[in-house]
């Protein structure tokens, strides 16, 4: 059996959170998911992930935080994120890339398509 690419996909809206994973799952990724921002190191820790799609608005620990906190950690550091959030101003990619983010999308601004091309193609280069 060949080995499956896993991705997290720590998203608070429900709605968004199921079309991300069945769009990946459907495509032949591990999918897991973190409802909120308290949720993502525990994953993180118990699925070691290939990629995170990380929002930034999120309950209990914002998505600012958890980057933080995943770029600081010796063992997670490396694991590639991208930010899919509704905040499009660029004060806060900036704030993304500058700690760490691989990538920024504007919920509004990108179809699911491009989001699932770049995450494909990101996993792609780490292969």
């Amino acid at each position: 059996m060949a080995y499956s690419k896993k991705i997290l996909i720590a998203e608070d809206e429900s709605a968004l959170r199921e079309v991300l994973h069945d769009r990946f799952e459907k495509s032949g990724y591990e999918v897991e998911v973190a409802k909120d921002g308290a949720e993502v190191m525990p994953m993180v820790q118990k699925i070691k992930p290939d990629i995170i799609l990380l929002d930034l608005v999120m309950p209990k620990k914002n998505g600012f935080e958890v980057l933080a906190e995943l770029k600081a950690h010796p063992d997670y550091k490396v694991i590639p994120v991208i930010v899919i959030s509704n905040l499009g101003g660029d004060e806060d990619i900036k704030k993304s890339l500058t700690l760490g983010a691989v990538d920024y999308f504007v919920k509004a601004q990108h179809p699911m398509k491009e989001i699932v091309e770049k995450v494909e193609a990101i996993l792609a280069k780490g292969v």
